[in-house]
């Protein structure tokens, strides 16, 4: 069983650096070279939307595999899953917490790609520069709050390694 519980909890930490990782680097690196790569605004988005849509396909499996194994893992620290609700323990607390914003982020994740994503490539194609640059703006902050829980997400699993 110990084998078992490394095999889940290396699993989920690979799928965690996949994601975190390829977001952030979809920041800090994809994005400011897109900007030597096309000076034409609208042909510079749709590159980084093909990039994006290409990293979207596999984040769908590896959010599925974070979350199926991030519930397994959570069971180490719990007796039951109705303890989670019972504020009962430090554990209780920072798990509950961690399943709020891994709520959050993954909602965020999906309605930015449904709605700012397919919003963004669609003024690209049509060489909306304005349109395009107002959408960015406000895609700019989703995307900013989901690297953001990303970190605390992250945090709040160290968190739970240390003592209380």
């Amino acid at each position: 069983m110990l084998l078992f519980n490394i095999a889940i909890l290396w699993v989920h930490l690979f799928c965690a650096v996949l994601f975190v990782g390829g977001s952030f680097f979809m920041w800090l690196v994809v994005m400011p070279a897109s900007h030597r790569l096309a000076k034409d605004e609208s042909e510079r988005t749709l590159i980084v939307g093909k990039i994006a849509k290409d990293f979207g396909r596999i984040t769908n499996p590896i959010l599925i595999i974070l979350v199926l194994t991030g519930i397994y893992n959570a069971t180490w620290y719990l007796p039951s899953f109705d303890y989670l609700f019972t504020f009962q323990s430090y554990g209780a607390i920072v798990l509950f917490v961690k399943v709020v914003l891994v709520s959050v982020l993954i909602v965020l994740i999906y309605v930015h790609g449904a709605y700012y994503g397919r919003k963004i490539v669609r003024l690209a194609r049509e060489k909306d520069v304005e349109g395009l640059k107002a959408v960015r703006r406000k895609s700019r902050i989703i995307s900013f709050a989901n690297l953001a829980l990303m970190m605390a997400i992250l945090i709040l699993a160290v968190m739970l390694q240390l003592p209380p």
